[in-house]
């Protein structure tokens, strides 16, 4: 059979999670329009008849600011030199920059197979393609470009069938069973994390963390008890998250509440405080302490 790792590599918004739960078929990393919305190497394994493709999906290439964003930065490098095949996630309706193409040669220079999914056809001309697909070959980026539209589930059976070609023959890597290398704990925590990042604006949901502190279910009962802390930076973001009589915290626990029962098929029962760290994300102790453990080092 064929089996192998591949790292989902490339810009900030680019939308390699929303690839990787496509291919996956099952969500495995949380979504949002932000940049930094991935912090951790996440890794999502999907299973086809003859062969078993391990997607390793990272933090986009961001401009680093924070001890954090280093951190993710370093993560998503070295995930990529470890694996059988890069897949390259382009925002096709960004069209094709300098700063594309030299951070394509980049990972080239890796010397690892390399493929570039060309996303979010859907919401950009067609005519569109070929130029950016002719302006890459033009430029010395000699690998195979597929544009795909992960929403739309546009051409992902051709990009799955083209990553399976690329891979090694060998013995499955996971057990058929095994789905992520995340704990539900830990999806728990980056749903939460997720409606914060779809509920609120500017920098405040790119400074909040989310701690676990139970996450039990319940005895005889088809629920689960969910208490946490979302830490946040500075007091008067704690307000904004709160709102108005609490207004603003209520209906983004409500949707995360509703993306965890989504998640285990059962009831949650939720409770949540905002509680202030100042400048966590640039504090090695409060970064281990949240669960961001530095993979770089």
């Amino acid at each position: 059979m064929k089996s192998g790792s591949v790292a989902v590599i490339g810009k900030a918004n680019a939308g390699k999670s929303t690839l990787v739960n496509a291919l996956v078929g099952e969500k495995v990393a949380i979504v949002s329009p932000k940049p930094q919305t991935t912090r951790d190497r996440i890794l999502g394994v999907l299973n086809e008849p003859g062969a078993q493709i391990a997607f390793v999906d990272t933090p986009g290439i961001y401009r680093s600011k924070t001890a954090l964003s280093d951190m993710m930065m370093r993560t998503a490098e070295n995930s990529a030199k470890d694996v059988d095949l890069i897949l390259f996630v382009h925002d096709g309706h960004k069209g094709v920059a300098e700063s594309d193409i030299a951070l394509m040669r980049h990972y080239l220079s890796f010397g690892i197979p390399m493929l570039i999914a060309y996303t979010k056809i859907d919401i950009m001309p067609a005519e569109n393609i070929p130029a950016d697909a002719k302006a890459l070959y033009e430029a010395g980026i000699g690998c195979t470009v597929l544009p795909v539209s992960a929403r739309r589930g546009k051409n992902l059976a051709k990009l799955k069938a083209e990553i399976v070609s690329l891979l090694p023959e060998g013995e499955a890597l996971f057990p058929e069973d095994v789905l992520s290398d995340k704990s539900e704990k830990f999806m728990i925590a980056e749903i939460m994390r997720e409606k914060i990042l779809l509920r609120y604006d500017k920098e405040i949901p790119h400074g909040v963390a989310v701690l676990v502190n139970t996450f039990k279910k319940r005895e005889g009962a088809d629920m689960y008890d969910v208490d946490l802390d979302i830490i946040c930076e500075k007091p008067n973001h704690k307000a904004i998250l709160i709102g108005r009589q609490g207004k603003a915290l209520k209906e983004t626990l409500t949707h995360a509440r509703k993306g965890m029962e989504d998640f285990l098929g059962c009831k949650v029962f939720l409770t949540a405080y905002v509680k202030v760290k100042d400048d966590w994300r640039d504090k090695a102790n409060l970064l281990k302490e949240y669960g961001y453990e530095d993979a770089g080092r």
